[in-house]
Order: C-alpha cells, then sequence, then structure tokens
C-alpha cells in the first residue's frame, strides 16, 4: 500500500463514516488539520473515526492521549501512522 491510494482511502472514510456528503474526497487537504480550524471535526467525530479506522485498517490506537492527538493531526499524519504499523 503506498501513501498516496491510503490517503484517498482515508479520505474516502471520513466521508463516508462522519456522514459528510458535502464534501469530496478533493475538498480535504492532507496536511490541514482534522480539528478546530481545519476540517473542523469535533471529540464525537474523532471517536467515530477512531473506530471506522480500527475496523477498516485493523488497527489500534494507543492509550496515550498525546500520541493520538499526533496520529489523528491530519489526514497525511493518519496515513504515516498507519503505514508505520502495518510495516
Amino acid at each position: 500500500m503506498n501513501k498516496a491510494d491510503l490517503v484517498q482511502d482515508i479520505k474516502k472514510l471520513i466521508i463516508s463514516s462522519l456522514d459528510l456528503e458535502d464534501l469530496t474526497a478533493d475538498d480535504i487537504d492532507e496536511n490541514a488539520p482534522l480539528f478546530g480550524d481545519g476540517l473542523g471535526l469535533d471529540s464525537i467525530d474523532a471517536l467515530e473515526l477512531g473506530m471506522a479506522l480500527k475496523k477498516k485498517f485493523d488497527i489500534t490506537f494507543k492509550t496515550d492521549k498525546e500520541a493520538n492527538k499526533k496520529y489523528f493531526y491530519s489526514v497525511s499524519t493518519l496515513a504515516d501512522y498507519i503505514l508505520e504499523i502495518k510495516k
């Protein structure tokens, strides 16, 4: 799996799992923050997205809140994390 394909998969997963049908994958900047001023997701969205990522990619996240903040910063950081775990 290469990063470009994974980034597209994550964008599509964000749209489908969070019911953001008014967005397309091209609308999501892979380097923009997912929370706050970026895509504007909230903590409920984080939980839903985390569950969708676990199910689709068969991964787990750490219990370390700061580490998870780093992984969930952007689509790109999520892709990096998944690629690292799947090595």
